[in-house]
Formats: structure tokens, sequence, C-alpha cells
């Protein structure tokens, strides 16, 4: 058996050798592009768990989901934020579905194209019924933002269950993220909806993917 990634220890939440064990054969399997919905008419069905990736434009969706799957080009990255204008969809050994959701926050792009963007994406959000987590990034130098917090507080509201993952933690000392991390924790007791606990990332060295994948995997529908 291949020796299971471990995770840097993640505040208030554990998993043991047999669960990283699972997670690491999940997302061993292939992991293929589904569709990409430009509208919510073209949301594709399905009846697989999904997990949303959500977060300001820029801030690392496609980095994180390629750093998951192991992937260098499945989602497409770009130093153009507001590149991705579509919700696209990813099959992981069709037991979840990775979703990756236009990024939010780009001022440069016209009212027109937010006004579309923010109807597909709420579109999706309040009517997926098999979405089962939210995993709302943020950028570990800068913690939430304004806009970030409106998409918590529609999250509440909405009763769908989110997550914090902070990204570029490789970019903090090891105080700063603690630091951050304890702000984030304090900040989410007021939010119904937010998963109590931060999964903390870096794409570019691998910190936290482990960890990261083990989360998802619980979510994940049983192997046959």
């Amino acid at each position: 058996m291949a020796q299971a990634e471990r995770p840097e220890p993640a505040p208030g939440e554990h998993f043991d050798d047999d669960q990283l064990e699972r997670a690491r054969r999940l997302f061993a399997q292939v992991c293929r592009f589904v569709t990409a919905a430009v509208s919510p008419e073209s949301l594709p069905p399905s009846d697989l768990p999904e997990a949303a990736f959500a977060g300001r434009s820029n801030v690392g969706k496609s980095s994180l989901i390629n750093a998951l799957t192991g992937r260098k080009t499945l989602a497409r990255t770009s130093r153009t934020p507001g590149r991705t204008q579509q919700i696209n969809f990813f099959s992981l050994g069709e037991r979840l579905m990775l979703v990756d959701l236009p990024g939010y926050g780009y001022a440069r792009a016209s009212k027109t194209k937010v006004a579309a963007w923010t109807r597909l994406t709420q579109s999706y959000l309040y009517g997926r019924s098999n979405l089962r987590r939210v995993l709302l990034l943020v950028d570990a130098r800068h913690g939430l933002k304004e806009n970030d917090r409106r998409s918590m507080a529609l999250l509440d509201e909405a009763g769908v269950s989110y997550q914090i993952v902070l990204t570029k933690l490789d970019k903090l000392s090891p105080a700063a993220r603690a630091s951050r991390i304890d702000a984030l924790a304090a900040e989410l007791r007021a939010h119904p909806a937010a998963y109590p606990e931060i999964a903390a990332t870096s794409a570019e060295t691998g910190e936290g993917i482990a960890h990261l994948k083990a989360v998802l995997a619980a979510l994940a529908r049983d192997a046959c």
C-alpha cells in the first residue's frame, strides 16, 4: 500500500491514517471535465455529491483544484482576474463533482457581466440539492474582504453549508498564519452556515492539500 500523505494539523479537525489513505485513493482516480455552464438553464443534471469552489477573482481556485487532482492544466489558471466566466464541472472518480465557480470582486468587469455571473452563481448555489459544501477561498495574506463577507451572509441566509479555505499560505510566516486563523475562527462563530474548521493550504508548496483531500473525501459517494 502506498504511503498516505500526511496533512498539516488543522484546528479542531484531524484524520486518521485510514481516512487519509481513502482520500489519497479517491484523488488518484481520473478527474474529467464534464461541462461548462454559461447560464442557469445550462446547469447539468447530476446525482453526484458536489463541492463548489468560490472566492474572489485571482484567489487561486483553479490552482487549488489542479493541486488537489495532481493535474497541472485540469482547471485553467490565469494571471488575469475574471477569466473564469462560467461554472466548470469536474467528475472525480464518478464519486464527487468538483465545481469551479466564477470569481467575484473583479472591478474591471462590466455591470452586465457581473449581473450575469451573479445570476448564474446564485441559481447554482440556491437550487442545487446535491451541493454538499461550498469551499470559500480566502487569500491568507489579506483575510476576509467585504465581498467575502457579503457572500457569507448570502450563504447563511440560504442555509448553504460553507467552509473557509485559506490559499497562498506559503506567503505568511508561522506567527502570521496562526494569527490569521484565530481571527477568522472568531469571526466564523457569528455565521450559522459556516463550517467551524478552517482549511489552510498552499497550491505552491502542497501544504494542507492532503488535509483538504480528506475533507472532500468525507463528502464523496461511497466506493462500490
